[in-house]
């Protein structure tokens, strides 16, 4: 019986050889992530952490897709959340200051991953879009199939990504390429870049992520716990928990700007429909690749 971990609705947990497999299970969805779903990860990657059986936790995403991002449809449509009296709650987008609290609220569900002590590898296949990207570039280590779709969508239209790693990834110029366009990488692409540790075949992903995570099991979890802190730390240092804190700000912030077309996205989700509102912000980018021009040395 699990300790934290009390409900499995979205979420599949299972442990084998001290490793700890957690895997984000709405499928038809493309696994996007509701506000159940990120309680039950949070509660999923505390478990694996607490238990002596675990040395390690591989984050994946069941059927096509690891993660196309935060369910709109859910947070667009308030019929959808709990009945409860919204009147006593803070309702989002309704002020500045509202909306930095409700980003910071999905920022610390996502958060746990950095602060637990036990490694994560995101194995990332299909689309890993928008909040898929908060959640994978959080992870300690990232393994992405090498037809892995990997970007920022929203960045058009809807403000900056929430928990904003990009720049701790790529770099500033690379950083601003992705977010100024919203365009998305190929995972062999996002693997030349540094953006994940490594991209494989789509059929050879499984066994990649399973011999790192065999080998990584091998070692105790007391001393991986050092090792992802003394990395981590180093992070901080760098300004990578400050930027969180600050990315809050800068979302809401760019929540505001009329001339970035949120207001006409908002509007067509509600008038035409999320799949209209979408083929209107991203018809201008084409297929919204990144075309990367290699030279060999």
């Amino acid at each position: 019986m699990n300790k934290y971990l009390k409900s499995t609705e979205f979420i599949e947990f299972d442990i084998q050889d001290y490793v700890a497999r957690v895997t984000l299970n709405r499928p038809d969805k493309r696994n996007s992530l509701s506000p159940q779903m990120l309680e039950e990860l949070r509660d999923a990657l505390i478990e694996a952490d607490a238990r002596s059986d675990v040395n390690v936790i591989v984050l994946a995403g069941a059927g096509k897709d690891f993660c196309a991002g935060y369910d709109l449809n859910v947070y667009a449509d308030k019929g959808a959340k709990e009945k409860i009296d919204e009147s006593q709650y803070r309702t989002r987008n309704s002020t500045f200051d509202d909306d930095c609290w409700s980003i910071e609220e999905t920022q610390s569900y996502l958060s746990v991953i950095s602060e637990i002590h036990k490694p994560v590898i995101a194995k990332v296949h299909g689309n890993c879009l928008a909040g898929g990207t908060d959640l994978a570039l959080l992870c300690d280590m990232v393994i992405a199939a090498e037809d892995a779709k990997i970007g920022f969508p929203a960045t058009r239209a809807n403000g900056t990504p929430p928990s904003n790693m990009w720049f701790y990834h790529v770099g500033p110029q690379w950083a601003k390429r992705m977010l100024m366009t919203g365009d998305s990488l190929w995972g062999i692409d996002a693997a030349r870049i540094g953006l994940v540790l490594d991209a494989v075949p789509a059929d050879e992903l499984d066994a990649a992520v399973d011999e790192l995570a065999r080998r990584v099991s091998f070692v105790d979890a007391e001393l991986l716990a050092v090792h992802k802190r003394a990395v981590n730390i180093a992070l901080e240092l760098g300004g990578a928990k400050t930027l969180q804190r600050m990315t809050a700000e800068l979302d809401a912030r760019g929540h505001l700007s009329q001339g970035s077309r949120r207001t006409r996205f908002k509007e067509d989700i509600a008038e035409r429909g999320l799949k209209e509102a979408l083929k209107n912000r991203d018809a201008p980018f084409g297929d919204g690749m990144v075309k990367i021009h290699w030279t060999s040395k």
